[in-house]
């Protein structure tokens, strides 16, 4: 079963694939995960990669869809594969066809976990940190004992560049402008599924599994 997760910054689609693939014993891959693979073991591809990273310069598609695939290709990945955060764009996902079907293989699933804006932007500038030990809350969900105050370290928490409302709208609007298109790919073949991601996190994977069919 090889899916791909789509979904918007902040949408859970990344606790989705996770889920996803310790249910099915298969691997979540993500892109970062394989940069920093490879970088550490200081293989050709990693090495590429790396010269591109230390000049604050994204890797190239070509590069990206190599790694991606080299990982794919391993042993651990011969049932399946949950693949988050790749293709970002439309060349990305043409290229990644093209790869698999020279192995004779192609995505059975792109999952898209539908939230709107709104909700992202309550749920992320709802969100503080603990700077001093890292420990994560938010305001609604995950509040602490004593407003602002670390449980752990109390330490003054903040709201973080990342999760201010109009840094988040601006990761929003980049994310439908390179994404939007790449529904509409995956639409066209067939494979295109949506889920509520509004709803609690494990009745959003409870609709995945139905989706997925075991």
């Amino acid at each position: 079963m090889k899916i791909i997760m789509l979904g918007a910054p902040g949408a859970g689609k990344g606790t989705q694939a996770k889920m996803i693939a310790d249910k099915y014993s298969i691997p979540h891959i993500s892109t970062g995960d394989i940069f920093r693979a490879n970088i550490k073991n200081g293989t050709e591809l990693g090495k590429k990669a790396k010269t591109y990273m230390d000049q604050g310069l994204l890797v190239p598609d070509e590069l990206t869809v190599d790694l991606v695939i080299d990982r794919v290709s391993q042993d651990d990945c011969k049932n399946g594969y949950v693949l988050d955060g790749f293709p970002r764009t439309i060349p990305q996902a043409e290229s990644l066809d093209a790869a698999l079907t020279k192995l004779g293989e192609k995505i059975d699933f792109a999952v898209n976990v539908e939230v709107p804006d709104e909700n992202i932007i309550n749920r992320m500038s709802g969100r503080r940190a603990c700077l001093s030990c890292g420990a994560t809350y938010h305001i609604v969900h995950i509040p602490t004992k004593v407003e602002g105050i670390c449980d752990r370290c109390n330490a003054e928490l903040v709201l973080r560049d990342d999760d201010k409302p109009e840094t988040v709208k601006k990761r929003l609007d980049v994310y439908h402008e390179q994404t939007q298109p790449l529904i509409d790919y995956y639409s066209g073949k067939g494979v295109m599924v949506e889920v509520d991601g509004t709803q609690d996190m494990k009745d959003v994977f409870a609709d995945i599994v139905k989706i997925l069919g075991a």
